[in-house]
């Protein structure tokens, strides 16, 4: 059975992210719905992987499976500037924040890295 799936990664460390990746890219391969958004310190990692070039971020974004990183979390740590010429949108749905909500009334299911 095909599932929805809403990885909502709030670690900074690129690691951790590249194995979110790794399982998104997968579960989507094979034929589920998915989407990520950059919550918390990971708001900092678009800046990082679109300067190294990084091929998972690009298949993720090519794939059109990230749905958004945080206004608020952009704003406290100053990537704002940067983070509003990415390719995807400022999510700001829960006091500024980007909140799982949305997702979860469509019936997604929330994975927390």
């Amino acid at each position: 059975m095909k599932e929805k799936y809403l990885f909502y990664a709030m670690q900074g460390e690129k690691m951790c992210f590249m194995h979110l990746l790794m399982n998104a890219i997968d579960m989507h391969d094979g034929g589920h719905e998915v989407k990520i958004i950059f919550e918390g310190q990971s708001v900092l990692l678009p800046k990082e992987l679109e300067k190294e070039n990084n091929s998972l971020y690009k298949k993720a974004v090519e794939n059109n499976l990230i749905a958004g990183v945080c206004l608020g979390c952009s704003k406290v740590l100053n990537v704002l500037e940067y983070n509003e010429t990415l390719p995807y949108p400022l999510l700001s749905d829960m006091n500024n924040h980007a909140g799982m909500k949305p997702f979860v009334d469509k019936g997604y299911k929330v994975v927390v890295m």
